[in-house]
């Protein structure tokens, strides 16, 4: 996954001859009902529950069942966008996922799964308009869009500095389109190992949605820097939730 605040710092980018760039992956990704059948059967029930020793997951009560939504999880391994699926996807909200993922996921034979699972590809070096207006098109449709907001995988248990793209983007789509409801979710991973293995536990914790309209006060940077603090906010108390349930945890075995 990519830092996405790229593409509100690049978006106005300007070619050599003045025009704006709109190079980008095709944004035509689609959801595949029996390619995502499958792969819900084949993840959900079986890979996952075998390779984990434990899955918790706390908080999907949280969890929009309608409306425009932006999931917003820290990003600790690569098995977390098989993860998310499994705790907040069809089968519990009855939705699919349509993850950002970098150009280079959306080529050979990974790109055609990426593509007919709901991932839309973004060009990391030259992101371009396209990105931002197809993925405003998205929320206009009341998807579920996942964006990891830390911008990469840190693997020390820590909530790192999040990306403000997130929040622009999210501002951006309702202030364009009034009443339209966007919410972010924040959710944490934190996991046994720092790299997951066979019989890892993994606990996915799912905070209250965050009204982007609420944020939306007029001043775009200023208002960008206070969702995106609220968002950093909310998944430290995520994060150290579980840092205490784990020493907690450990004194009791230890006593």
């Amino acid at each position: 996954m990519m830092e996405f605040d790229l593409i509100f710092d690049t978006h106005r980018r300007k070619t050599a001859n003045g025009k704006v760039s709109t190079n980008l992956a095709d944004t035509n990704s689609r959801i595949s009902p029996w390619l995502s059948s499958l792969t819900y059967l084949l993840f959900g029930n079986i890979l996952l529950p075998l390779y984990f020793s434990q899955i918790t997951i706390t908080g999907q009560e949280n969890l929009p069942k309608s409306g425009p939504v932006i999931l917003a999880p820290t990003h600790k391994a690569r098995w977390d966008s098989l993860l998310l699926p499994y705790a907040t996807g069809r089968c519990v909200t009855g939705r699919d996922l349509r993850f950002m993922v970098t150009s280079t996921e959306c080529q050979g034979f990974q790109g055609w799964f990426v593509l007919r699972l709901g991932g839309f590809p973004v060009n990391s070096k030259r992101p371009s308009i396209t990105t931002l207006r197809h993925t405003v098109e998205l929320l206009k449709r009341e998807e579920m869009l996942v964006i990891y907001p830390e911008g990469g995988i840190f693997r020390d248990g820590e909530v790192h500095p999040l990306k403000p793209g997130i929040a622009r983007l999210a501002l951006s789509a309702e202030s364009s389109h009034p009443d339209l409801g966007v919410k972010i979710v924040p959710i944490c991973f934190n996991y046994s190992h720092p790299y997951p293995s066979w019989g890892t536990d993994v606990s996915i914790s799912i905070a209250p949605a965050i009204k982007v309209a609420d944020y939306n006060n007029g001043c775009v940077k200023q208002d960008a820097k206070s969702l995106t603090d609220d968002l950093a906010y909310a998944l430290q108390q995520l994060n150290y939730k579980y840092d205490d349930l784990a020493s907690s945890a450990f004194m009791q075995i230890g006593s």
